[in-house]
Parts: structure tokens; C-alpha cells; sequence
């Protein structure tokens, strides 16, 4: 029975991952590899190596459990498998998060509690597995055994040998029908991923240092450079985890694609042109800087060393880009809590990071404030600067971030926002996230919720402030995670174009987009890599031939 609790232990631990990823008891219910474990020890001796050897199995034993949950929560949130080589350091973002959703106190309970759990686990199996042992001699049964022990010695032996037999066999079969049979071999499996990823890592450095030799930069002559946006103020925001699922998705397209016809309709009304279509983003469900740097670098950042090797190069970037220009670059990043000297190697002359912000409401759980203080700050404090430059604004709005609570409503009257005071009201409103989130239909309620939030808040502050003067390009970051999209979702986002001049927006047109809020579903995006080059191609053509007369620019 002790051998039977054994296996069926080990085997929980190696398949319950998998079961939490699939919701259900597939695609396996036995795993080899537990198999082999308990018969290996019912046959090793009893002597003082093998019980070492125990406590190293129970230990590895938990470990791969942990990784498979780790790339279990990888999948489901970001789309991807676990690397270990570069999401070790996401572990801090983890932390952050969880604490942003449920408070420190509680996110360090849990973080400490589960690794107090990890090691009683981990010791009860290697006592488990170290009872298996058989005896060296059966002659030194021990004496409370009597007989019955003498004879289930060889008994035990034989069991033991043959569920060495049976696993090692049923492996080839496990491999010839990976996905028709119940075995699974899910440690193996880890093991396998985890060594191509580390292999693939080891050759991206030089493969990530061939495209950025092969990737197109500015030209040398810059006096025609950005010409073509005629000194105009360009506003770049990525509004979070905002992806096309919420346009196509049956349950989240009735809340949203409504608040989008009624901005098409409030834009109109003030006389500005409105194009809309799609980008590829590199990531799904989190790690926003990868779009972030891909759209400004021009080089396609999928995973986190391409980003850090962007990082410790001297690639330029569009922030250079309007700054060669005649621009003023500010960075507006309302989530950024920590150091960002990522800000600094971009080349911004001005960020404002949530310290350098003059915010007076309260953080909304993950939430620092409020999109639309965030937008208020950009009008009051950025654009109607002193400084005569053209302003070239980069955004990162996270109204729209789990756990999405509290969901607010739109202040109609802009000046109201203030100092941010006037959101004190909402400090304690709407759901605890660790009540929401034990709900998954309404996990994906107050996401459409939250995007529709969100684009309220964009469409409210272009039809108050975008002019002639302005160019608002406005997309998501990435798609939700796939709890919200499901599996399979394409990583597509959309993106806005929005400014009183429609000759400035129309080279948007080439790249598929179309008229209004809704982009063309059959229209083939680009990937957020292709941004730069496109914009800088476009935009930068001799004075005499730009879509636009230089107003602001000498």
C-alpha cells in the first residue's frame, strides 16, 4: 500500500501542472517516470547511500513539480513556454504583481507559505521513498518483521522489477503516440524543452547581432529628417493588453466595438480623421517593453535578451530619431515604480516615472492612477510646456491591467481631474481582486470593462485636445493573457491614428488601415519591428514634397 501512495503521490505532482493547463484530466494520467521512480526503490538495498538518494529524489521531485507549474502559469499567461534561462528574472514581476492584487502582507504569506509547503512535500516523499528499500540480506530482517517480512523481501523485489520492466517499455509507446495514450513522461518532457530553449538562448546573441547589422537605420543627412509631419506634436501611447480579441470575441465585442463606434462618432463631430488597423506584437499577456522596444528600435524584441542586448548596444531609436529632428522626447510612464535607466539608454530628454508624477488620488490595486489622469498630466504638464519644440510623447497606460478592479467611470469635464484628488472616491471601490479573481466568467467581464474604460478615456481627450497639430497614434501593447483570449489567439493589436489634418494620417492607409475605429479584419498586419523603418521612410521626405508645410521647425 506504502508503494502504492508512493506512485500515485509522485504522479500527482507530475501531472497536476499539466491537468491545471488543459482544466481536466488529460492529456495523461500516469507518468512514467513515477513508474520508474517507485520501482528503482524497491529494489535498491537499505543502506546509507540510498537513503540520500531518496532525499535527492523528493527534492528534484518537487522541483520539477514547481517548473511545470511555472511553465504551466508561463502558458497561460503569457502564451509561451517556460524559459528558464531568461524568466528567472521575471520573478521580482511576480512578486510585484502579486502584491499589487492582493497586498504585500498577503503576497508574502503566500510566497513564504509555499515554500514552506515545497519543503514538507519534498521531505515527506524522500521518507516515502526511502521506506521502500528492501533490505540487503533478507536473513537480517529485522526481528518485528518475522516471517512475513522474510517473505515479502523477494515479493517486493519482484514488483519492483516489474514496474522497471513496464515503464521502461511502455516509453517507446509513450513516444510513438504522444498525444493517443494515457502514459506521459511530463519530467522528460521539461527536461527536453527546457535544453532546446538554453540552446536556441546560446545562439541568439549572434543571430540578434546579425539582424541589427542587417536592420536599415536613419539616413546620415538629417535635414529632411520627420520633415513630413510638418513640426506637429506626435503622441505615441500603448494602452494595456488591449489585442483584437476584444473586437472578434463574442464576449467581449458587444461591450467594446459600441464604445469605439461611439468615439468614431465624437472624433468625427470635432472634425478629426480617424484610421484604424493592425500590428503583430512580440509578446501576449505581459513583459509590454518587448512592443515597447520593438516599435522604437525597429528590431524584432520577442524575448527578453534580444531586449538587453538592444539595451547594451549603441543602436539608435526613434526617440534619437525626433531628437535629430528638432523634438523634445518625454517618456509618461505612470507604472514605473523602480530605477528605469532602460529610459535613459532610449535617449529620453524627460521621463516621468510615477515619483516624477504629481498624482494626489490613490493607486487602484496594480494601478499607480487613473488613464485619465495620466492623460491630463500629458495636456497640463507636458504639452503646454514653455519649451517652443515640437513634443514627441511616448505613453504607457495601464488602466487597462489585471487584476481590473476597480473599474471607473469617465470624468466628463477635464478640468475636474485636478491634482488627481477627485479619484479618492474610488479608492475603495468595486471587488477585492482575490474575490474577483476566483470567478473566471467575471475575470472576463471586468476585462471588456477595463478596455472600454480605457478607450472612453482615449476618445474623450482626442476630441478635447487633438488638432491639425497633433498626430496621436494610439495601439495595445499586446494581447491579454490567453485566460482572456483563449488559446491560439493571434498576437494582434490595434492601432489608432487620430489628428485634425488627414493628409498626415493617410500614408497610414498603405499599411492597411482604414477609415474609422474598427480595423479591416482581412487586411494583413505588420509587425511592430516594421514601425521605424516605415515611419522614418515616410515621414522624412524633402521639404518641398512632405504632406505637410512646416509650421514649428525651421
Amino acid at each position: 500500500m506504502r508503494a502504492v501512495g508512493t506512485l500515485l503521490g509522485v504522479d500527482l505532482l507530475l501531472l497536476v501542472p499539466l491537468w491545471i493547463r488543459f482544466h481536466g484530466l488529460r492529456p495523461h494520467l500516469v507518468a512514467l517516470e513515477a513508474v520508474l521512480l517507485v520501482g528503482v526503490f524497491l529494489v535498491v538495498p537499505r543502506r546509507r547511500w540510498s537513503t540520500v538518494l531518496a532525499g535527492v529524489a523528493g527534492a528534484l521531485v518537487v522541483v520539477t513539480s514547481v517548473l511545470l507549474v511555472a511553465d504551466t502559469a508561463a502558458r497561460m499567461s503569457l502564451a509561451r513556454p517556460l524559459n528558464l534561462y531568461l524568466d528567472v528574472r521575471l520573478a521580482g514581476s511576480v512578486e510585484d504583481l502579486l502584491t499589487g492584487a492582493v497586498g504585500r502582507g498577503w503576497a508574502m504569506l503566500a510566497l513564504v507559505g509555499g515554500g514552506v509547503v515545497a519543503l514538507a512535500i519534498a521531505g515527506g516523499l524522500a521518507w516515502l521513498l526511502a521506506s521502500l528499500r528492501v533490505d540487503g540480506d533478507p536473513a537480517a530482517t529485522p526481528a518485528g518483521r518475522g516471517r512475513l517480512g522474510a517473505l515479502l523481501h523477494p515479493r517486493t523485489r519482484a514488483v519492483g522489477m516489474g514496474l522497471l520492466v513496464v515503464g521502461a517499455a511502455a516509453i517507446p509507446l509513450r513516444w510513438t503516440h504522444p498525444r493517443g495514450i494515457v502514459l506521459g513522461l511530463p519530467a522528460t518532457q521539461l527536461v527536453r524543452e527546457q535544453g532546446h530553449q538554453l540552446a536556441r538562448m546560446l545562439q541568439e546573441r549572434d543571430r540578434f547581432g546579425r539582424e541589427m547589422a542587417a536592420a536599415p537605420e536613419r539616413p546620415p543627412d538629417t535635414s529632411g529628417l520627420l520633415r513630413g509631419l510638418g513640426g506637429r506634436d506626435v503622441i505615441l501611447s500603448f494602452v494595456e493588453s488591449y489585442g483584437t480579441t476584444v473586437l472578434e470575441d463574442p464576449r467581449y465585442a458587444p461591450v467594446v466595438v459600441p464604445r469605439l463606434e461611439a468615439m468614431e462618432a465624437s472624433l468625427a463631430d470635432r472634425g478629426l480623421t480617424v484610421l484604424t488597423g493592425r500590428m503583430v506584437a512580440p509578446s501576449q499577456g505581459g513583459m509590454s517593453w518587448l512592443g515597447h522596444g520593438s516599435i522604437l528600435s525597429g528590431l524584432w524584441l520577442e524575448n527578453q535578451l534580444r531586449y538587453d542586448l538592444l539595451l547594451a548596444s549603441d543602436r539608435t531609436t526613434l526617440v534619437d530619431d525626433f531628437e535629430a529632428a528638432g523634438y523634445r522626447s518625454v517618456a509618461l510612464m505612470p507604472a514605473i515604480t523602480l530605477a528605469w535607466p532602460e529610459g535613459q539608454r532610449f535617449g529620453y530628454e524627460e521621463i516621468y516615472a510615477r515619483k516624477d508624477i504629481d498624482y494626489a488620488g490613490p493607486p487602484l490595486n496594480w494601478v499607480t492612477m487613473p488613464d485619465q489622469f495620466t492623460w491630463w498630466f500629458l495636456e497640463g504638464t507636458i504639452r503646454r510646456s514653455d519649451d517652443p519644440r515640437p513634443v514627441f510623447a511616448e505613453l504607457g497606460l495601464i488602466s487597462s491591467h489585471a487584476p481590473w478592479t476597480p473599474i471607473l467611470p469617465l470624468l466628463e469635464d477635464w478640468g475636474e481631474v485636478g491634482d488627481g484628488t477627485v479619484f479618492q472616491r474610488w479608492a475603495d471601490a468595486g471587488e477585492a481582486p482575490e474575490e474577483l479573481w476566483r470567478d473566471a466568467d467575471r475575470v472576463r467581464e471586468h476585462y471588456a470593462r477595463s478596455v472600454a474604460y480605457a478607450v472612453d478615456v482615449l476618445g474623450s481627450w482626442a476630441a478635447e485636445f487633438v488638432d491639425s497639430e497633433t498626430l496621436l497614434i494610439a495601439m495595445g501593447d499586446h494581447q491579454p493573457a490567453p485566460l482572456i483570449t483563449g488559446d491560439d489567439a493571434p498576437r494582434t493589436v490595434p492601432v489608432h491614428v487620430i489628428t485634425g489634418d488627414p493628409a498626415l494620417a493617410a500614408p497610414f492607409l498603405e499599411l492597411g488601415f482604414v477609415a474609422g475605429a474598427i480595423p479591416d479584419p482581412e487586411a494583413p498586419p505588420v509587425r511592430m519591428d516594421a514601425f521605424r523603418g516605415w515611419f522614418l521612410d515616410r515621414y522624412s521626405q524633402p521639404a518641398q514634397d512632405t504632406v505637410h508645410v512646416a509650421r514649428r521647425l525651421p
